[in-house]
This record gives structure tokens, C-alpha cells and sequence, in this order.
């Protein structure tokens, strides 16, 4: 029963998680840790760092974690065949559809007009990962609730992403080095 849970789960995810990982990651937080418990907020925020530090897309590397980790090996592989599933029958058709009808105007209009919805996915993903990371909880969002270091080390790590154009990889392994000195100066 678990691996058809799984196999579902990530089929949804797979289905509805239009704009890639990062737009994946309210689905897939809808999924594992609201649905259906099978992490905690912190572990999922755990999850979204060790999928974004292994090669592979993130919604993929995530439904692998979490087969593991519910139902080993085989439950791995269930969750990733569901969350591909998806991706592979819709990519196929609407290649061929994109070949047979490229030139229509509606096509460019049906493109466009799902760009906000993806850019509002992934704003939401962002922020339900910075509200724990800098605040205790949600439900407590004070300037007295603030943790200054993870504060600051979020807006060194735009400065770095966005001013100075860093890979994101070294901003993520710059910002990790940072969290320990600072643990360890404290």
C-alpha cells in the first residue's frame, strides 16, 4: 500500500508541478510533510538542500529521498518512475503538438499566460522555506522572533547572487561555512 501511496504522491507531483523544481517544491511540501506526514517541516527543508546539492532535477532528486527514506530502495524507485511518468507523456505529446502547430498565435498566448502562476509557485516555495529559516514558526513573525544571523547571512547571500553574480553552488557552500562560524563563534 505505501508504494502505491508513493507512486500516487509523486505522480501528482510530477502532473501539476508546471516550472520545474523550485515551482515542485509547494507540491511536493503539500504531499510529504502536509498530506501525508511523511517529514517534518524540518526535514523537508533538509530535503530541499541535499536535492539542490545533487546532480539532478530537484523534483526527482526529492521524490528519490523520500521513497528511500519511507520505503527503501523500491520505494525510490516507485516514487521517481511516478514522478517522471508524467514529464515523459506530457513532454512527448506537446512536442508533437508544438511541431504540428508552432506557428499559431494561441500557442504563444497559452505559453505566456502560464508564466505568472509558475512565478507565483516558486515565491511561495521561497518564502515557506525563508519563514522557518530566519523565524521559529509561521504563527510568530516578530522582529523580537528574529534570528539576525540567518538574516543576514539570506541577504549576503542575494548581495552575492544577484551583485556579484555568484555561482549559486559556491553562495550555498559560502552561506553553509558561514552558519558554522558563526555556531561556532557563538
Amino acid at each position: 500500500m505505501i508504494y502505491l501511496q508513493l507512486f500516487l504522491s509523486f505522480l501528482q507531483i510530477g502532473l501539476f508541478s508546471f516550472g520545474g523544481g523550485y515551482a515542485a517544491m509547494p507540491l511536493i511540501q503539500g504531499q510529504v510533510v502536509t498530506g501525508h506526514g511523511w517529514l517534518s517541516m524540518s526535514e523537508f527543508t533538509d530535503l530541499i538542500t541535499i536535492s539542490q546539492m545533487t546532480p539532478g532535477p530537484i523534483a526527482i532528486n526529492s521524490a528519490t529521498f523520500v521513497g528511500i527514506k519511507i520505503a527503501g530502495i523500491p520505494g525510490a524507485a516507485v516514487a521517481t518512475l511516478g514522478c517522471i511518468l508524467p514529464s515523459c507523456i506530457i513532454v512527448t505529446v506537446i512536442a508533437k503538438l508544438y511541431l504540428k502547430y508552432r506557428n499559431m498565435d494561441i500557442m504563444d498566448g497559452v505559453l505566456n499566460s502560464l508564466r505568472p502562476a509558475v512565478v507565483a509557485m516558486i515565491a511561495a516555495a521561497g518564502i515557506d522555506i525563508l519563514v522557518p529559516a530566519i523565524w521559529d514558526s509561521a504563527s510568530r513573525i516578530a522582529l523580537a522572533n528574529t534570528d539576525w544571523v540567518m538574516a543576514g547571512i539570506f541577504v549576503l547571500c542575494l548581495v552575492f547572487l544577484k551583485m556579484f553574480r555568484m555561482n549559486p553552488i559556491w553562495v550555498m557552500l559560502l552561506a553553509g561555512v558561514m552558519k558554522v562560524a558563526v555556531s561556532f563563534w557563538l
